[in-house]
């Protein structure tokens, strides 16, 4: 199954993040030096990935353009000696093709995925969320990309929660392979804890087969009008095998404001030069409190 190319939706409105996110696509905030969004691609290319659409929505035109071409911002940095400051994105994009199309309709996350059909045609891809990012090592793609491989299905990334959180995500059930691989038999959204088939829940990752779109195309609209993906993949399950990974490496959601400067402030203490500046400050606000 070899996985070359990589969905990524980012076409919500963002309303936990508002007003920041009103004129500001949420995909688009920074995590230290870089939106959100890049590591997310660097992510899918770090796994192999070296063709990516973004499933984008009204107003969100600048996720696009940021991985676009600057012309004039480049010859002005390189005037100024100051290519570096661009290096992290122009290495990106050499290695990668962006694409792009549009969802007309806030319709739910599954009919994001589905305006990727005629892109992908008839192949296996990735689905990466853009607005969740990882650190660790292997990072999602890589890992599920490699559990693809082996088994030769979809494979839905999924991490293990606290019983007390279950009812916050999508859940999954089945037959345990070995540790940390689980053949899925079914999905439940937001169950209680008590009715909760395990304590995996879906971590913003997939690999996904062609036959997902046909799932979707049946997947009728729910709360809101919105079409989910969790349903579709419900019927996924029921017509060929799909299995679950737990994920190695750690979750970051960026969706709310408090999640999101947990994500920088974690990033921060991994460069040492950067912490030893933040640190003191750090310190210096606790003890003012």
């Amino acid at each position: 199954m070899r996985i070359t190319k990589a969905v990524i939706p980012a076409a919500g409105f963002g309303t936990r993040m508002l007003p920041a996110a009103k004129a500001v696509p949420k995909e688009l905030l920074p995590i230290l030096d870089r939106p959100t969004i890049q590591y997310v691609v660097e992510e899918a290319v770090a796994g192999g990935v070296s063709d990516v659409l973004l499933v984008s929505g009204r107003g969100k035109g600048a996720i696009e353009d940021h991985f676009d071409r600057h012309g004039e911002l480049e010859e002005r940095l390189k005037a100024g000696g100051k290519e570096k400051l661009l290096e992290s994105l122009v290495t990106l994009m050499k290695q990668v093709k962006i694409h792009a199309v549009r969802q007309a309709e806030q319709r739910g996350l599954g009919d994001a995925v589905a305006q990727a059909k005629h892109h992908v045609g008839n192949e296996a891809f990735m689905c990466l969320l853009g607005d969740t990012i990882f650190s660790g090592d292997p990072l999602p793609t890589a890992q599920l990309i490699a559990a693809a491989n082996k088994f030769g299905t979809a494979v839905i990334g999924l991490e293990e929660v606290a019983p007390e959180k279950v009812e916050r995500y999508g859940i999954v059930g089945g037959t345990m392979l070995e540790p940390g691989v689980i053949k899925i038999d079914t999905l439940v959204e937001k169950p209680s804890k008590e009715s909760a088939p395990s304590r995996l829940a879906i971590a913003a990752r997939y690999v996904l087969t062609p036959t997902v779109f046909e799932c979707l195309d049946q997947t009728k609209p729910g709360k809101g009008g919105e079409i989910q993906l969790t349903d579709a993949l419900k019927l996924l399950v029921q017509r060929e095998a799909v299995h679950g990974v737990v994920l190695k490496s750690k979750r970051h959601d960026i969706g709310n404001p408090v999640d999101w400067l947990k994500t920088n402030l974690l990033y921060a203490s991994h460069d040492a030069a950067l912490w030893a500046q933040l640190k003191p400050m750090m310190q210096s606000l606790m003890n003012e409190r």
